[in-house]
């Protein structure tokens, strides 16, 4: 089959750009072909296509969900409605494109239809599908009923129509059981669960010759101990208590390293975490400009993320919400110890099945600091946890894992598609 991605940013390190990588790389293992189309795209190649209008950065959407999600709009209801209207009919001849260059069987809409990032891209998806019977899994990351920012809104009819759609054509997937039945109790949705994945099958990659220096570039001694935080900056990744945690411990032999990109919700965020940093006297660095998806050696050089995990001595992960957790997992593979939030999903869908990590309950206690401290003077035990870890990651959450899911959602969407191999 030729199966299209669709989304409105698949660029950079956040998490649905990283599970898209993945899922391309399983689909293409199972004998199908794969396309991109986003308003963002990481790199641009034969099989993509740039829509940027399909981008939540593009400055008329911006002004779409300005006036959508703020009450100091001076935008009426009308003209509103209009624009949006107005989006999708240009959104929906940009996705009609895309699959007729490209001779799509399908679409694999990414976030778009559960997340109202861009309002038209979401009514302009559920336009053309629901036109065209065209065939359609629907992969959704997170919905907006979660985000506190989307629940008081000008288009509640809108959100209740097309994020997400119940489309006979479409398929939907979910990335955790808490949305499988929240879903299926708000729209009548009968969504599978395919979490977050990783290929733990895999060899790791190691120290070569590119990244051993990357302790040196980022100022850390033997002595230090190099604390990774691998999340974007936005307030529900709880980033203050990493740094809470770290104020606890011999400041000395500590740095905080935050190497994904901030922005996404403004910049106020990073600026509150580095006033906090600065008052309880913690080495905070962000490092977002020297990490990427992949290397690059010039302009500037640009290390890869899994170079900061083949580096770091431990992880915090001290997040209060999120869909799954692909930094966890990429966390689980490099076989590095961690202190965890106890967030929902955590405690649903993996914490049961025997991860061992330092877990906190929504604040840095005594109690957890003194686990930290004693973990990270006990090598025999960090390498018991790691290890068990990684036997777990590689049974739930393995790309075999994720292939029998997508078989299974495949064949009911396209009977007759599935390889013999998928």
């Amino acid at each position: 089959m030729k199966i299209g991605f669709i989304s409105t940013r698949l660029s950079g390190t956040d998490g649905v750009s990283l599970e898209v990588n993945k899922l391309d790389k399983i689909l293409q293992e199972m004998n199908h072909e794969t396309f991109y189309c986003a308003g963002e795209l990481g790199r641009v190649t034969p099989e993509s296509y740039l829509a940027p209008r399909m981008s939540f950065n593009h400055p008329e959407i911006r002004e779409i969900q300005q006036a959508a999600f703020s009450r100091r709009s001076e935008v009426d209801d009308s003209t509103l409605l209009k624009n949006i209207d107005q989006l999708a009919a240009g959104l929906r001849q940009e996705i009609r494109a895309f699959v007729e260059e490209f001779d799509l069987d399908a679409l694999f809409t990414q976030n778009a239809q559960s997340l109202p990032m861009n309002i038209p891209l979401g009514v302009a998806l559920t336009e053309f599908i629901e036109g065209n019977s065209f065939p359609t899994i629907a992969h959704h990351h997170d919905f907006w009923w979660e985000r506190q920012r989307f629940r008081r809104s000008r288009v509640e009819n809108i959100l209740q129509k097309h994020f997400p759609p119940n489309l006979p054509t479409s398929r939907d997937l979910v990335i955790n059981s808490i949305a499988k039945k929240v879903l299926h109790q708000r729209k009548g949705i009968e969504a599978k669960v395919l979490p977050n994945v990783f290929k733990f099958a895999e060899h790791p990659p190691q120290v070569d010759e590119f990244n051993k220096d990357l302790r040196e570039h980022l100022g850390i001694s033997k002595d230090e101990i190099f604390f990774l935080q691998p999340t974007r900056v936005v307030p529900r990744k709880g980033i203050e208590n990493s740094i809470k945690l770290l104020s606890q411990l011999p400041h000395q032999q500590n740095k905080l390293f935050i190497a994904h990109e901030a922005g996404d919700e403004g910049m106020a965020y990073l600026q509150d975490l580095r006033d906090l940093a600065s008052q309880l006297g913690v080495d905070l660095r962000y490092v977002a400009d020297m990490f990427g998806q992949t290397r690059e050696a010039s302009p500037q050089k640009r290390y890869s993320l899994w170079d900061a995990y083949l580096h770091a001595d431990f992880v915090t992960y001290p997040s209060q919400k999120e869909g799954f957790g692909n930094a966890l997992l990429e966390t689980i593979y490099f076989r590095l110890p961690a202190l965890v939030n106890r967030y929902p999903v955590y405690v649903e869908d993996i914490a049961l099945l025997g991860f061992e990590f330092v877990e906190m309950s929504g604040q840095i206690t005594e109690a957890v600091v003194k686990e930290v401290r004693k973990l990270m003077k006990d090598k025999e035990r960090q390498k018991e946890m790691v290890e068990n870890n990684f036997r777990l990651g590689s049974k739930y959450f393995s790309y075999d894992a994720a292939k029998q899911v997508l078989a299974e959602t495949i064949a009911m969407l396209c009977p007759g598609s599935v390889s013999e191999d998928g």
